[in-house]
């Protein structure tokens, strides 16, 4: 049971939250949506010369504003209940079951009507726009690919990597290890694109396979050193390099305990 004191604490807490949120509708309009149409608020007669992404940015405020007005004016109608039960004698109990609210829950949220069992502000909804599910994969949710699930069909991933080569957001202090060029941003911009081996990039064959030649290009080079780095033939093999009879033994080898 709170006291007359608490009551009145409270009820001070409610005018004066109630006072603030009028005094915001009044400063902007009910967050302009007193406005016919959102470009009275940016000065424009019409959309005719404006850029899509422009009018789309107009969209998006105009519809965060719908969503903060509505928010507002609910929390509104909630300090005036809240306000009508201490006038009524019926705040700090729950009109679902009875019960006394907590005061904890009370100072958290004065303009509550209800314990925490019975809030109506309790359920999440869940409800996606049906876009999502109908943008199923290869072209909704997705994953990028790994070396054990690696899709040969154009999907959202390659999409995603042909559009972000143009730029991204993420600049080089996103990135732990800040990559050398700006083209190296995206996921996997290091993907072979067109061919499966690093040196089919660089080896070249007339139309019926014959006549080979390998252009030492900027590609010649890195596959090189990555050779000599590692200590490789290839690099899907695991020889030591220059070694000429890999798979026969040397009869004058003097680590064998037989000689």
């Amino acid at each position: 049971m709170l006291t007359s004191q608490q009551l009145s604490h409270f009820q001070s807490e409610l005018q004066k939250a109630k006072e603030e949120l009028e005094h915001q509708f009044q400063l902007n309009d009910n967050y302009g949506l007193e406005d016919g149409h959102p470009h009275d608020a940016v000065g424009e007669l019409s959309s005719y010369d404006n850029h899509p992404g422009d009018e789309g940015t107009e969209l998006y405020e105009r519809e965060k504003d719908i969503a903060l007005n509505e928010h507002s004016e609910y929390e509104l109608k909630n300090i005036e209940r809240a306000l009508d039960a201490i006038q009524n004698g019926t705040y700090g109990k729950c009109i679902v079951c009875g019960k006394e609210i907590p005061l904890e829950r009370l100072e958290a949220i004065p303009q509550t009507l209800y314990c925490i069992d019975h809030t109506p502000d309790k359920t999440v909804s869940t409800n996606r726009p049906i876009e999502e599910g109908v943008l199923m994969p290869p072209w909704g949710k997705f994953n990028f690919d790994d070396s054990l699930d690696e899709s040969e069909a154009y999907d959202a991933e390659d999409s995603w990597q042909d559009v972000a080569k143009w730029g991204t957001s993420e600049s080089p202090s996103d990135f732990v290890n800040p990559p050398d060029h700006y083209n190296e941003m995206y996921i996997d911009s290091d993907e072979n694109v067109g061919y499966v081996e690093d040196y089919e990039n660089f080896v070249g064959t007339d139309i019926e396979g014959n006549y080979r030649y390998i252009y030492r290009n900027e590609q010649y080079e890195k596959y090189n050193d990555v050779l000599e780095e590692e200590n490789i033939m290839t690099t899907f093999g695991d020889l030591p390099r220059y070694e000429h009879d890999p798979y026969v033994e040397d009869e004058n080898d003097d680590s064998d305990p037989r000689h």
